[in-house]
C-alpha cells in the first residue's frame, strides 16, 4: 500500500510520536479526502488532536476504549505508531477482520519500491552504522538523505523529491508488518531486546530478521562475526543463495570477514590491505569500527564506490551518548554510553579501554536480562562495578558469584549517588563508563535523559 494511494480513504491512526506527527502533516496537505479516526486505548485522546492532524473537525472522529477497535475496524488502513505493538489483542482483532495496519515508513518504502534505499537494523549499532553511510556517502559525491529513526521521519522525504540514495534506519517494532523492504538491507547485530513488545526472544529475531527477505531487497550485508544472527538468519531462510519475497534472487555480503571489510587490531582492512589505522577513526571501539565495516560494505552493495579512507572520516562527530567524552577531570576520564541498554552492548563498550582502570556505572529497567557473561568478565577482571536501579542489584550479585569482593562490586541508590562513588574511588588516569546494560524506562524518559543526567552530575559538582 502507497501513500498516493489513500486519498479519499477512511485512516485510522493509533498512537503519537515523531512518525505519526510527520504522517499527519503530509496527510493534510495531500490527501485532502481522507477521513481520519484517531484511536486512543491507553490513555484520553489529546485535548489538540484536531490541531496536530491538521484537518478541520469534519473530518475526523476520535474514538476511546472499547469503541475504538469497533471504529478502527471500518477503516481501510490503519497507520500504527511504531510503539504499538503488533502483538496487541486489538491489533490482532483489527488483522482478524481483514484491517491492513501499516506505519508511515511502510507507506513511503512502498511509493519508492525500496530502490536506492539501504535499510540498517540491529539490536546494537544500526544508528551509527547509519549516520556512517550517509557521512559516506556524501562524502563520495552522492545525493544521499537520511531517514527514519535517525534523521528525518521517511515522509518527509516526500517534500525532498527523489535522492539517489537514502539511508534508512529501521527499529524492529517498524520491521514487523513491513511489506515493502529496501534494495540493500543490512543487519550489525543481533542479541536479546524488546521482549515485552514482541512477546518473546524467538519472536523478536524472526521479525527483526524480515527485512532480509522482504520484497524489494537485493542484497543483504550480515554481520560476519556474529554467530547468534549467522544462526538466526540460516533457521529464517536469510543467509547465501536466497529470494526475496517477489522472488528475486538476493546477494548476500560480509563485513567482519577475511575476504571483505574487516577489523584487525582496531584498524580497517580491505582483504587484507590496510586503509586506516584505529588512530585515524573519530570514534572509540572495535565495535564502531565494525559499524564502519558495515556502512563501507551497504555503500558498495548499492553500487557506489567507497570513498577514500580515512579522508572521507574527516568531520564525522560519533553520535551523542555512545562512548561519549563528559570530561576529563583530575585525570580522570568520564565518558557516557547510555546507549548500551544490553549486556552483550555493555561488554563491547569495557572492550574499548584496554589497559585503562575502569569504574562502571550500571543499572536500568528489568526487562530480565541476563547478567551472567557480563558479570563473569567483571568478576574476571579488576573493573569497580557500581550498580543503579532497577537492575544494578542484579548485576552487583553476577558480579560477586563471579569473584569480585564485596568493596569492588557496590549498590548505589541513583545516579547521584553512583557518580559521588565513582569521584571518591577514580584515580588519575582511570575511566568512570555509565554502560547500563539495561533500558532507562525505568526513572527516564530515555536513554537520552539519563546520559544528560550523567552528565549534569559530573560537571556540577
Amino acid at each position: 500500500m502507497r501513500f498516493s494511494e489513500l486519498d479519499g480513504a477512511r485512516i485510522g491512526v493509533w498512537g503519537v510520536g515523531r512518525e505519526i506527527v510527520s504522517f499527519a502533516d503530509q496527510l493534510a496537505r495531500r490527501l485532502p479526502a481522507a477521513q481520519i479516526v484517531v484511536a486512543a486505548f491507553d490513555a484520553a485522546p489529546a485535548a489538540d488532536v484536531r490541531e496536530t492532524l491538521h484537518a478541520p473537525a469534519a473530518r475526523i472522529v476520535i474514538a476511546a476504549d472499547e469503541d475504538a477497535v469497533a471504529a478502527l475496524a471500518k477503516c481501510e488502513v490503519v497507520v500504527r505508531s511504531p510503539g504499538v505493538s503488533i502483538h496487541r489483542a486489538e491489533m490482532l482483532t483489527l488483522r482478524a477482520a481483514g484491517v491492513p495496519v501499516t506505519t508511515a515508513t511502510a507507506l513511503w518504502l512502498a511509493e519508492r519500491g525500496g530502490a536506492g534505499v539501504i535499510g540498517v537494523t540491529g539490536t546494537k549499532g544500526k544508528s551509527t552504522t547509519a549516520a556512517l553511510a550517509f557521512h559516506l556517502a556524501r562524502a563520495a559525491g552522492t545525493d544521499v538523505k537520511l531517514a527514519g529513526n535517525i534523521g528525518v521521519p521517511a515522509l518527509d522525504l516526500l517534500d525532498a523529491g527523489p535522492a539517489e540514495l537514502t539511508v534508512l534506519e529501521l527499529s524492529s517494532y517498524q520491521i514487523a508488518d513491513l511489506r515493502t523492504g529496501p534494495q540493500v538491507a543490512l543487519v550489525t547485530s543481533l542479541f536479546k531486546e524488546h521482549t515485552d513488545w514482541h512477546g518473546s526472544e524467538d519472536a523478536y529475531r524472526a521479525e527483526k530478521l524480515r527485512l532480509l527477505t522482504l520484497p524489494g531487497v537485493r542484497t543483504r550485508v550480515i554481520n560476519g562475526r556474529d554467530q547468534r544472527l549467522l544462526a538466526a538468519a540460516v533457521a529464517h531462510g536469510a543467509r547465501d543463495a536466497g529470494a526475496a519475497g517477489d522472488g528475486a534472487p538476493i546477494a548476500t555480503r560480509y563485513f567482519g570477514v577475511r575476504d571483505g571489510w574487516d577489523v584487525v587490531d582496531g584498524s580497517i582492512v580491505m582483504r587484507g590491505e590496510l586503509l586506516a589505522r584505529s588512530c585515524e577513526l573519530p570514534f572509540r571501539g572495535e565495535h564502531n569500527a565494525l559499524n564502519l565495516c558495515a556502512a563501507l560494505t551497504a555503500i558498495e552493495a548499492i553500487g557506489s564506490t567507497a570513498p577514500r579512507l580515512p579522508d572521507a572520516l574527516h568531520g564525522f562527530r560519533p553520535l551523542p551518548h555512545r562512548l561519549e567524552t563528559v570530561a576529563e577531570i583530575d585525570g580522570v576520564l568520564w565518558v557516557d554510553d547510555s546507549i548500551s541498554t544490553t549486556p552483550e552492548s555493555t561488554l563491547a563498550a569495557l572492550a574499548s579501554f584496554p589497559g585503562r582502570e575502569l569504574i562502571l556505572i550500571a543499572g536500568g529497567q528489568d526487562r530480565g536480562q541476563d547478567f551472567g557473561q557480563l558479570g563473569r568478565v567483571l568478576g574476571a577482571g579488576s573493573t569497580i562495578v557500581i550498580g543503579v536501579p532497577s537492575t544494578g542489584p542484579r548485576l552487583i550479585a553476577a558480579v560477586r558469584d563471579a569473584g569480585t569482593p564485596v568493596t569492588g562490586a557496590i549498590v548505589a541508590v541513583d545516579m547521584r549517588e553512583a557518580v559521588c562513588l565513582a569521584r571518591e574511588l577514580a584515580r588519575p588516569g582511570a575511566v568512570v563508563l555509565l554502560s547500563p546494560a539495561a533500558p532507562s524506562y525505568d526513572h527516564y524518559r530515555d536513554f537520552q535523559q539519563r546520559g544528560a543526567r550523567f552528565r549534569e552530575l559530573v560537571e556540577h559538582r
